[in-house]
């Protein structure tokens, strides 16, 4: 009794937020889960898939047991993983295409605002349909809202499951492998008893260099403004420039009509 007790009380104070917490809670079937809520529902943006698949990756390596005390399949990761997060982003498509546009006509939605499928828009005319949905996997919560959005602006179903496919076996697998891959260094770089130290550190600075898209898109934008607004202000009629006559005094011009 006191072991379920202790259990419920462990998932009661567990924070989605903590990508270390929910790999020793739920483990693989996690991962899974989490890949498929933050894809396919509006709820699960806030979710650190980044930061998860990374440490996913660590703990499917032979140096999980040292590095985080648990222990993951990589088979079952690399399959799993890819097919929650392509199967979620469908759903997400679907939800968009047959529900998204009534909701996106109404003012201040409580989820969804205008901005999302101007910026999707935006995405879908600067880089192409196949492109964005692709770039758009390593963007957190672009991933989140870029696919209901995309069943909103008519995107072809056939289509977006072609390039989730591609994004969602590039995103999970991706990751996954860097993790697995690091692993080995990131125990021999860091002591057993400071893991917990430097460990939050690494999988922050992992979801900042996936934020990098962003930051780049806001300056980009920044960019574009400031140049339009110089443009109009060298086109304004107020600040054009008039043309100084010359002052002719009155006794030459009273001369002149001599």
């Amino acid at each position: 009794m006191e072991e379920k007790t202790r259990a419920v009380g462990d998932l009661l104070s567990l924070n989605p937020l903590d990508a270390k917490g929910l790999l020793s809670t739920f483990g693989v079937i996690g991962v899974w889960l989490i890949m498929f809520v933050e894809t396919g529902l509006l709820v699960g943006f806030f979710f650190p898939g980044d930061s998860l698949l990374f440490l996913a990756g660590v703990a499917s390596s032979p140096a999980a047991t040292d590095l985080l005390g648990t222990k993951l399949s990589l088979p079952q990761l690399l399959i799993g993983a890819p097919i929650c997060a392509i199967a979620g982003a469908q759903l997400g498509h679907y939800l968009g295409a047959r529900y998204g546009r009534r909701m996106f006509d109404r003012p201040n939605s409580k989820i969804f605002k205008k901005e999302y499928v101007e910026k999707a828009e935006h995405y879908f005319e600067k880089f192409g349909p196949a492109k964005a949905v692709v770039l758009a996997r390593f963007i957190p919560v672009v991933r989140t809202f870029l696919n209901p959005v995309a069943g909103v602006v008519g995107m072809p179903a056939r289509q977006f499951f072609l390039w989730n496919v591609v994004g969602g076996i590039l995103w999970t697998d991706g990751i996954i492998f860097v993790g697995w891959a690091l692993a080995k260094q990131i125990r021999e770089l860091i002591p057993p008893e400071k893991i917990d130290t430097y460990l939050l550190p690494a999988v922050l600075v992992i979801v900042l260099i996936s934020a990098l898209p962003i930051f780049i898109e806001v300056f980009r934008g920044w960019q574009e403004r400031r140049r339009s607004k110089v443009a109009g202000a060298d086109h304004d009629p107020a600040n054009a420039q008039t043309e100084v006559l010359p002052v002719v005094p009155p006794t030459e011009r009273r001369g002149s009509h001599r």
